[in-house]
């Protein structure tokens, strides 16, 4: 599948046969290396990225690889992944165990709130009354002896709660 098509762009596609048919298996192929392209289309289901470059005998390889179930990224992609997995932050164990204090709920609403929504938007993700929401905020804020959002927002990431882009 190509990034750049006609109608539909291959990320798109990617995702919507990836929901349609869990089971495929999906090999990009496009002259982009960008960043966004590689990690939109992992995110989407690919199961590989490879570049139009890629000599055809290397492709057939690539394509059998895919179909046996595994996956497969070019090695200028692969570098990239790697660098972008180097940058981010590895989750802190003892960080982690603080969520244990926290109710199914509560975790629920600290990942959204990590996520940037809003007390209305949570509610309304969650079909609970906004004020229910702010009362797990606070709880959330005293039982991680946090002094507001942007330190919950942090420890969501630090822990793993939450990662970039998911």
């Amino acid at each position: 599948m190509d990034v750049r098509m006609p109608r539909m762009d291959g990320i798109a596609a990617t995702r919507e046969l990836s929901a349609a048919a869990p089971a495929s298996r999906i090999l990009m192929l496009t002259t982009f290396e960008d960043d966004d392209y590689v990690f939109g289309a992992l995110h989407a289901g690919a199961s590989g990225f490879l570049l139009k470059r890629t000599r055809p005998e290397r492709l057939i390889e690539a394509i059998h690889t895919i179909a046996a179930g595994e996956s497969l990224l070019s090695p200028s992609v692969t570098r990239t992944v790697i660098d972008r997995m180097a940058r981010q932050p590895v989750p802190d164990p003892a960080a982690g165990r603080r969520l244990r204090d926290l109710t199914p709920r509560e975790r629920d609403v600290l990942e959204l709130v990590a996520r940037g929504l809003s007390n209305q938007e949570i509610a309304a993700a969650l079909v609970v009354e906004e004020s229910t929401v702010k009362s797990h905020v606070k709880r959330i804020l005293a039982k991680l002896a946090l002094r507001d959002r942007v330190q919950a927002v942090i420890l969501a990431y630090e822990t793993g709660l939450v990662h970039p882009g998911g």
